[in-house]
């Protein structure tokens, strides 16, 4: 996993595929320096180096990489993998800087032949030409779309915010307003709060939950991981292998522009802040009447002078699991050490369902009778919304340092950032809570360099680092 990240289930299920193919891995675990993986690939002779990412900033990182084996003259293929990286990402942004093979891995199950053809004597060449004619093919495709040119400039997108009416719902004060803190959230609170499709996903088994378990394809394989999930996870709770922790903030909060101003205290609305979220707006051009959306759209703008709140929130499962998984890699067990990861990583996500309920409910009481039942949460049935940094809706990482130091996130939970904003333990959720009934998720897309140098401005950062952030969505 390159530098900066920490996320390796799906690298580590690759591993295990490819060895159990008769491949020699030589895993270099996460936030692994470019230096070093070309420094060993020259030192072992390998034969193909792979790349795994999750968050956003990696696909920069891959990015040079790839510039980088170039600039030493390394001729062996890379394969790319990991949930943010694509086709598409890997044609325009990775294989153009590099002359050697570059491929782009869908998932695990594909490694092996993708490694097979790289390496044959006989089908090598045709491979190679194959994927570089499919990658040529995009570049036009993309060039040729005029998706920059279907984007408004930042002043238009910005006049076409979504509208609310802030009188006609008033903001709920919050019944335990400022910052809250869980030391120790009970793990057996959590089980049945898990959503066990994307626990499926994670070991590649397409279908839902609970169907899944009598699929025709793979049911078999299913109800036998579930089985072993199922006796893992008991023994998670009675042992307590993991300790859970949370901390939530709710604040006063006015939209100033684009951004979000979270006041100190109620008494300093307008004035002092505790903290600025700023958000990033929708520029691609809109049909119908649809609004240019941002985050910012959803709190009350502090020219309206309507009192309005903001929350926010981190939650980690992942305190005590590199014992568990270093003792279950000591013992050569991969597939439980992959197993345990992918379990904390559920009750993570459990834990930020179960934490938004409960400020609903409770802490901020805006939906004190509120009743749904697991499959509703799943689905999202409640009011409001808890967009993360880093997804569709705020795509900037490095608004994970506002949230973090809004929160003290490090002292009062053990999480951590690493210098591209990657959190750990991995087991881990953070984001900010919208209220508001209007409040819904959505992607900004691609934006304009007029709007990269407006977030610089506004957040004091040199305009080639927050490209750099913002590669991603660059138009």
């Amino acid at each position: 996993t390159v530098k900066g990240d920490v996320h390796d289930i799906g690298k580590n299920i690759v591993g295990v595929v490819l060895q159990c193919n008769n491949y020699d891995v030589i895993d270099l675990g996460v936030m692994v320096p470019c230096a070093k993986i070309l420094e060993t690939a020259r030192q072992e002779n390998v034969d193909i180096i792979g790349l795994s990412g999750l968050i956003t900033p990696s696909l920069e990182e891959m990015a040079f990489l790839a510039g980088e084996m170039q600039r030493e003259g390394f001729t062996i293929p890379l394969l790319i993998g990991g949930a943010t990286t694509s086709r598409a990402h890997t044609a325009v942004k990775i294989e153009t800087q590099y002359t050697g093979p570059v491929v782009h891995v869908q998932d695990a199950s594909r490694a092996v032949g993708v490694a097979s053809a790289l390496l044959s004597d006989d089908g090598r060449e045709e491979y190679v030409a194959g994927v570089k004619a499919e990658y040529d093919a995009i570049r036009i495709h993309r060039a040729s779309s005029g998706k920059a040119t279907r984007l408004v400039s930042l002043a238009d997108a910005r006049a076409n915010r979504m509208q609310i009416d802030w009188a006609a719902t008033p903001a709920p004060v919050p019944n335990r307003p400022g910052v809250t803190v869980f030391d120790s959230w009970p793990l057996d609170d959590l089980v049945s709060r898990i959503d066990w499709t994307p626990f499926f996903q994670t070991w590649e088994l397409a279908g839902h939950y609970p169907d899944i378990l009598q699929d025709a394809v793979v049911g078999e394989t299913a109800r036998s991981l579930w089985a072993d999930a199922q006796a893992m996870l008991g023994r998670i709770v009675s042992e307590r292998w993991l300790t859970a922790r949370a901390v939530v903030g709710l604040f006063p909060a006015n939209a100033v522009g684009d951004d979000i101003a979270l006041w100190s205290t109620e008494a300093a609305r307008g004035g002092e802040r505790a903290a600025t979220i700023h958000t990033i707006r929708q520029q691609m051009a809109k049909a119908d009447g649809r609004p240019n959306m941002a985050l910012a759209d959803f709190v009350a703008p502090v020219e309206s002078g309507v009192p309005d709140w903001v929350g926010a929130f981190a939650v980690t499962t992942g305190q005590g699991i590199d014992a568990r998984v270093a003792a279950f890699e000591a013992a050569h067990d991969d597939y439980n050490a992959i197993l345990l990861k992918a379990l904390a990583d559920r009750l993570a996500e459990a834990l930020a369902e179960r934490l938004h309920e409960t400020v609903r409910r409770e802490h901020w009481g805006y939906a004190a009778g509120e009743a749904l039942d697991n499959q509703a949460l799943i689905q999202e049935s409640y009011q409001g919304i808890r967009p993360a940094p880093g997804y569709p809706a705020c795509p900037d990482h490095t608004e994970k340092r506002t949230l973090f130091r809004l929160l003290d996130v490090p002292a009062l939970t053990g999480i951590t950032l690493t210098e591209s904003c990657a959190m750990l333990p991995t087991a881990s959720v953070s984001g900010w809570y919208f209220w508001r009934p209007e409040a819904r998720y959505f992607g900004t897309g691609m934006i304009g360099e007029d709007q990269v140098a407006d977030l610089a401005r506004r957040k004091g950062m040199a305009a080639e680092e927050m490209g750099r952030w913002l590669a991603p969505i660059r138009a």
